[in-house]
């Protein structure tokens, strides 16, 4: 029996994401090794097992690869489970509040090294700066979408959508997930704890 057409677009959507997979794994992993001037995309293509070809099929130029290192680390930090949390909490901000720190949390703990050097790196590549950027308005637009989403009654006094993606930008970030762990010793768990309470109190009723 032939498998449906629905089938077969699935599997290739399948396995298209998982060559983004391994690209991005590649690239954060020689990035980090050889800094972005020594990291070629056929070194990159190696590490991930394919040609590249494949990798200027999905990433268009060296520059795309830049793309890659959000890419990796929105991975490493199970994107997927913040989606699905959302989801699960629709009616409950505070909750959903609880899911983004708790991405953003496991975002900076486990690709800080990576959103360092693309901060870093942005005067001297503005290809860095580019990925680095498009990174912080996706993370912007998820959340306005969500916090639209919000009956107004919800909000605190004198406060709108746009007033608390600011907020929670200046607050969630990776220089006070730093400061908090490396200059005064506070858990990860802490600081994901202290971002959803400060939160709750700053934009919530």
């Amino acid at each position: 029996m032939t498998p449906s057409r629905p089938y077969r677009s699935e599997l290739r959507e399948q396995q298209a994401e998982r060559t983004r997979e391994l690209i991005a794994a590649s690239a954060r992993e020689r990035f980090l090794e050889k800094g972005w001037a020594g990291t070629s995309v056929r070194s990159v293509a190696e590490g991930a097992g394919i040609s590249e070809a494949t990798v200027y099929s999905v990433y268009g130029s060296k520059a795309g690869l830049a793309s890659s290192l959000i890419d990796a680390a929105e991975q490493g930090a199970n994107v997927q489970q913040a989606i699905a949390e959302i989801k699960d909490r629709v009616g409950d901000p505070g909750g959903q509040l609880r899911a983004f720190v708790g991405f953003d949390r496991r975002l900076y703990e486990d690709a800080g090294d990576v959103l360092r050097i693309l901060a870093e790196g942005r005067r001297q590549h503005p290809d860095l700066g580019a990925a680095y950027d498009e990174g912080r308005r996706r993370g912007d637009d998820q959340r306005r979408d969500v916090f639209s989403s919000w009956p107004a009654d919800e909000w605190r006094a004198g406060l709108d959508v746009e007033r608390g993606v600011a907020i929670y930008a200046v607050l969630v970030s990776l220089d006070s997930f730093a400061i908090a762990t490396r200059d005064y010793g506070w858990s990860p768990a802490e600081v994901e704890e202290w971002w959803h309470r400060t939160l709750t109190e700053l934009l919530l009723r």
